[in-house]
């Protein structure tokens, strides 16, 4: 019986192939990149349109404090439902504590009862805040703007 002979001499490759830890890791950002805006989400609202909205930057921060109203009346603090009106004047309060900026941004559906709103816009104003932001989108217009009215001597 003959034994083949190991060879001794011979070095042992030791390098790490990071080609499939590379691959597992792309996997994992794509799933991570589909699954955070669905995680996201919020409160969705139909907004009221209007022609030269003002740009609030700051509303889209993530510490800013939204208050939002769906259509059937419901009222969200960020992303937790409101039962009672009178007790979101608490949350608020407790919320802009530790805030130097007492800004708040009120969210409303066009279709919600104006009554509502002026509820929410009054406890909101009862936690004492500084700054209150109604937030509407700009209505989308494929017609030029009118032109000037011409001058009564021409």
């Amino acid at each position: 019986m003959a034994l083949a002979k190991r060879n001794e001499g011979a070095k042992v490759n030791s390098d790490i192939n990071v080609t499939p830890m590379v691959d597992v890791m792309l996997v994992l950002l794509i799933i991570f990149m589909v699954v955070t805006p669905m995680l996201q989400k919020g409160i969705s609202v139909d907004m009221a349109k209007v022609n030269n909205p003002e740009q609030m930057p700051d509303a889209d921060k993530e510490d800013a404090l939204l208050v939002s109203i769906t259509r059937d009346g419901k009222v969200y603090f960020g992303s937790e439902q409101i039962q009672d009106v009178d007790g979101l004047t608490q949350k608020v309060k407790d919320r802009l504590s530790n805030k130097a900026d007492k800004r708040v941004y009120v969210k409303a559906d066009m279709r919600t009862r104006f009554g509502g709103v002026v509820k929410v816009v009054d406890s909101v104003r009862a936690a004492g805040v500084d700054d209150l932001g109604l937030l509407t989108d700009q209505r989308k217009t494929n017609t030029a703007p009118p032109a000037p009215p011409a001058a009564a001597g021409q």
